[in-house]
Formats: structure tokens, C-alpha cells, sequence
């Protein structure tokens, strides 16, 4: 038997040999790279959408999260959903480009311009649907807290209540608020998600979920007091345990379906 570390001189057959070996070797990878881009090039084409699929905006920004979140917009051919993040989210007028607006950023002001864009949007009776830290947004303008989505988080004390808290990581138990379309065949559920406590809540909203949970407000999900359109904000949603949630995927369909005048 041969010693391990000795190397063995190699004839002319074998080295032949090992060249044929090599070249053949390499025409089987290039072979199998291009039947694999062949085949990558079909499995990975996006699914068609129908004809009357809904135009969904995604606007993220100014906070972090999973990529799991992409996944709730998946696996339905009538919802065409696109992202488009801060800065450029809103730089123009979209209202003919989009049916709902999702949003799931957290700026707390907006450029006069862009406030111009999103409230025609708005007041032009498109869908809205507000999750999870996007409450965040535009806390500086009343009209967008106050009358659209229907809640605003307090960065510092206002109005004789105290800065709102947060916490990472809690079970929750939620249940629906009484009868809605989009709470619709929504049992109680629980999830692994994080609280909110302290948002300032218009007294108008109508609560479509809500929680016991001692570090969380009462309700968990609402449609805004607006009446120029529909307009729905889900509390929950801050990373993988929550968007893999089959409740919460229900819930977000849902809101945007019903936001676009498609589910009664």
C-alpha cells in the first residue's frame, strides 16, 4: 500500500486521460448550467396576474423588517402588488396607477409635495390600508392622523397622555370586534408579535380587533372614521412569526379586498 503523502508520476495515457476527463467534465457543467438557467428562467417567472387584478402600492422606509413581509402579498393572481420605498414613494400623482395603497413605513413627516400627492390619492376614495409601526407616519399633520388613519403615535407626551411604549417578542391573544367583511371567518387567535400601548385612538374608529394584553391598547385593528374612502389600520405584523401567520395574511387580504370596494 501506497503512503498517503507520496505523489505517483503520471504516464502519458494517464495524463490524456485526466485531460479528457476534465474536458468532458466541463462540457457537462456547461451543459448543466444552461439547461439550470433554462429551467430558473420558467421557475422563477412571476405568476400572471388577471386582467383585473388589484394595483397594490407598497410603500416601505424608515424602518427595518423582515423580508418575510413580501410573502404576504404572494400566491394571488389578483393582487399586482409593487414596492416603492421612501424617497420616491409619492413623487408624483399615482392615482391612476394604483387601487390600494399599502403602507408599512414609518416617516414621521412628509414634503408639502408628497403630502399633496398622498391626499389626492386619498380624498379620491382609493383604498388605504396602514400596518403595523406605519401609525408612525406623518404625526405632524392632523388631517392625516386625526381624520385618515385614526391614530397617531406619540414619540413624547401630548395631550395630557403619555408617550407611547412598545415591547418585542409577546403572545397575544386576539379576537375579533364584532361583525366585519374583513374579520370574516377570523377566529381568535394567538400570535407572537409586538405591542403597542399609549397611541392616541380617535374615539370615531370602529374596532375590528382587540387584545386583554397588559402591555397592549385594547384595540389591535380599525377602519378610520374617513368617509371619502376606506380606509383600515392592523396593529400587528412586526416580523417572521406574525407574517407567516395564516390569520394575519387572512386579515391583510382582507383589508385590502374590502378597502377596494371587493368584499362586502
Amino acid at each position: 500500500m501506497r503512503p498517503r503523502n507520496t505523489r505517483k508520476s503520471a504516464g502519458f495515457g494517464e495524463v490524456h486521460c485526466a485531460v479528457a476527463g476534465r474536458l468532458l467534465m466541463a462540457l457537462a457543467l456547461a451543459s448543466a448550467i444552461g439547461e439550470s438557467a433554462s429551467s430558473q428562467d420558467t421557475t422563477w417567472r412571476p405568476p400572471a396576474k388577471r386582467g383585473d387584478a388589484l394595483r397594490v402600492l407598497v410603500v416601505t422606509g424608515g424602518h427595518d423588517y423582515d423580508a418575510s413581509f413580501d410573502s404576504v402579498f404572494e400566491g394571488h393572481d389578483d393582487l399586482d402588488a409593487r414596492v416603492d420605498p421612501h424617497p420616491n414613494a409619492f413623487r408624483g400623482d399615482f392615482r391612476k396607477r394604483t387601487d390600494v395603497l399599502v403602507l408599512y413605513d414609518s416617516i414621521r413627516s412628509l414634503e408639502p409635495e408628497r403630502r399633496q400627492h398622498l391626499r389626492a390619492f386619498v380624498e379620491a376614495g382609493k383604498g388605504v390600508v396602514i400596518l403595523h409601526h406605519a401609525i408612525c407616519d406623518s404625526v405632524d399633520w392632523p388631517w392625516w392622523y386625526e381624520e385618515v388613519a385614526g391614530g397617531r403615535w406619540l414619540f413624547e407626551p401630548a395631550g395630557g397622555l403619555p408617550a407611547t411604549t412598545f415591547r418585542h417578542d409577546e403572545e397575544i391573544e386576539v379576537r375579533p370586534a364584532g361583525a366585519h367583511p374583513i374579520t370574516r371567518g377570523v377566529p381568535a387567535f394567538r400570535i407572537w408579535d409586538e405591542t403597542y400601548k399609549g397611541l392616541w385612538i380617535s374615539p370615531r374608529v370602529k374596532p375590528l380587533l382587540q387584545t386583554d394584553h397588559p402591555r397592549s391598547d385594547r384595540p389591535l385593528a380599525w377602519v378610520s372614521p374617513y368617509e371619502k374612502s376606506r380606509v383600515v389600520y392592523i396593529q400587528l405584523g412586526h416580523g417572521r412569526s406574525a407574517h407567516l401567520h395564516p390569520e394575519y395574511r387572512r386579515l391583510v387580504r382582507n383589508a385590502i379586498l374590502w378597502s377596494a370596494g371587493k368584499l362586502q
